[in-house]
Parts: C-alpha cells; structure tokens; sequence
C-alpha cells in the first residue's frame, strides 16, 4: 500500500474526529489554540493508537469489537451530544474566558470516533502494512484536521453560543446515528 493511499485513509478516518472538533469550537467563547491542540491531540493520538491496537490484537478480538462498534460509537456520540443538548437548554451560558476542557468528555470523544480506526489496523496486519508509518501518518493528519476542525467551529460558535452549542449536540447525536445505521447495515456508506 502507497503513502497516497495511506493519507487517504488518514484523512477518512479524521472525518468523523473533524466533525467532533468542529462541535468542540463551536463551544468555546474565546479560541484558546492549547486547547485546540489538546483536543487535536486527543483525537489524534486515538486514531494513531487504534490500529495499531487492532494489529496486535488481530481479526479474532477485533471481530468481537467491530460486531459492536457501531453501537459503542452511537453510545458515546448520543451521550455526549444529549449532554450539550441538556446544557444547552438548563444551564447558564457564560462568556468566561477561564473555560476548561473537559478531559473525560475528550476521552470518551476520542474513542468513539476511532473505533473504526481498529478495524483498519486489523486489516493493516493482513496487507503486511507498515504499522509504525501508518499509525504517525494517521495521527498526523487527524491532529491537523481536528485542529483546523475547532478553529473552525470557534468562528461560528463564539458568536452564537446557545443555538451552536444545539447545533453541536445535534451534529453529535447525528454522527452515531449515521455511524449506528452504517454498522447495521442501513446505510450503504
């Protein structure tokens, strides 16, 4: 496999993590570019470790987790994007400059948008693909759209931050969907 194959794939897989960071921006009063770079890192650093660990561990485990992947993936998105929705709509919007992250949220953002990553590392060990350049190039690529992803988000949502913080939650939830009805089948994506 080429490396312009392999950057197509890095930026594949970085869709669903630009998604996310663009929601991520939308949240933030003022763009704070450490924090942009800790989100970027998060998902980043995710997309390069997930196939490495669907390498490891090879297509026996990951046929268990890919069976369930999709709704692991739902999970998580529709949890967290129900969560900013609820924010959205009861809690006191503030334009505090000292906002924080959220790491427990990253987290559990990072792993669902690179489960699909883990499947691709399985598939990475059958196709004798060098892991080590693969995992760097993906989390390479997902580190600069994820970062261009929350500067994006930030010129929308710094402006309007109730009505992008539902739309961020909306996106959220919609993403598992999508993600849901592919791994069902539904979706021919």
């Amino acid at each position: 496999m080429g490396i312009v194959e392999l950057f197509l794939i890095a930026v594949g897989l970085s869709m669903d993590a630009f998604a996310v960071a663009i929601c991520q921006g939308l949240g933030m009063p003022r763009f704070k570019a450490g924090h942009a770079a800790i989100i970027a890192l998060f998902f980043g650093g995710f997309q390069a470790l997930m196939p490495v660990l669907g390498w490891v561990l090879g297509e026996q485990f990951a046929h268990y987790v890919t069976a369930v992947s999709h709704w692991i993936a739902f999970a998580l998105l529709a949890f967290i994007g129900g969560k900013m929705l609820w924010e959205a709509f009861h809690e006191e919007h503030s334009h505090d400059d000292s906002s924080h992250l959220d790491l427990k949220e990253l987290l559990m953002l990072a792993i669902a948008t690179s489960i699909d990553a883990l499947a691709v590392g399985v598939t990475f060990a059958f196709l004798d693909v060098d892991i080590a350049f693969s995992a760097v190039l993906i989390g390479v690529t997902t580190f600069a759209i994820s970062f261009a992803g929350v500067a994006i988000g930030h010129q929308f949502g710094g402006r309007w931050e109730r009505p992008s913080t539902i739309a961020g939650g909306v996106v959220l939830v919609l993403i598992g969907v999508k993600v849901l009805l592919e791994g069902l089948g539904v979706l021919p994506f």
